[in-house]
């Protein structure tokens, strides 16, 4: 199912650069630093909440550790004594991840892979992964349904457009939580069914994912340092670094349009 809009035509390098900037998807987001240096801290110190399903055991336990990959790797200011106000995501970064994931994306339509979506972000990135499954279904690949009956946080796991999320109290929820993920390939392997060639997705749905084997894309913000561990280490495929909830979700779309045509896919 394609965007109830057209996508706009593909940007160029640039002209996406300046879109993500204009929109605070990337530059100087809305993410204060103060929260980035916490969310930093508290994943150094063991909070389970803050791995985003990844098991990094004692290895990130220093905190400059973390703020060096997420310099080196989103484009937050690598000063330590900069402690409060103003944070950034570096454009260039995002694009580079973009083009990273790109080839990814390719590899799965040309072997008709199987390929699973799903978002924390359902109020911000449901769009952007509703369209990439279009794509991708189009071109030939399974898009992996999830079964039915899953109950995870309180809550269940459904899917629209292709894309799994987790709905609690008929609302869909913003979730960092592993558990939705886990749930559903549990399910499949129940199910007897094949688990899902590549996922595409964000928090810990994507952490969980990649823990698990499974070649995996995730979207992140710059106060999620996990996914980006996780890509340094190897276990993520590909980090893109955004802010993952900006005004409206139209905003995401040149991003969108420029990913699949670096794929060499089209949105219907």
């Amino acid at each position: 199912m394609p965007l109830p809009l057209p996508l706009p035509a593909a940007p160029g390098r640039t002209e996406l650069i300046e879109h993500l900037v204009r929109t605070r998807i990337a530059g100087e987001v809305a993410t204060p630093r103060e929260n980035n240096l916490a969310h930093y801290r508290r994943l150094a110190n063991g909070d389970r909440h803050y791995w985003l399903g990844l098991e990094l055991g004692d290895r990130w336990s220093d905190e400059q550790d973390v703020l060096a990959v997420m310099a080196e790797r989103v484009g937050v200011s690598d000063d330590p004594d900069h402690r409060h106000g103003q944070d950034t995501i570096d454009p260039e970064l995002t694009v580079g991840a973009l083009d990273r994931a790109a080839p990814l994306l390719r590899k799965a339509a040309e072997g008709r892979q199987r390929v699973l979506f799903a978002t924390g972000h359902p109020g911000a990135l449901l769009d952007l992964h509703g369209t990439l499954a279009a794509a991708l279904r189009s071109a030939g690949c399974d898009v992996v349904r999830v079964p039915l009956g899953l109950f995870a946080d309180e809550g269940v796991v459904v899917q629209f457009a292709g894309v799994a999320v987790h709905e609690r109290g008929a609302s869909l929820w913003h979730t960092h939580s592993p558990e939705p993920m886990t749930q559903i390939l549990d399910g499949l392997i129940r199910g007897g069914e094949p688990l899902p060639d590549l996922v595409v997705a964000d928090h810990g749905w994507a952490g969980c994912a990649a823990q698990r084997g499974i070649e995996a894309v995730g979207f992140a913000d710059c106060n999620d340092p996990a996914l980006f561990l996780g890509e340094s280490e190897g276990t993520l495929s590909v980090a893109v670094p955004l802010d993952d909830h900006v005004a409206d979700p139209r905003f995401y779309e040149p991003m969108t349009a420029y990913l699949l045509s670096a794929a060499e896919l089209t949105a219907e």
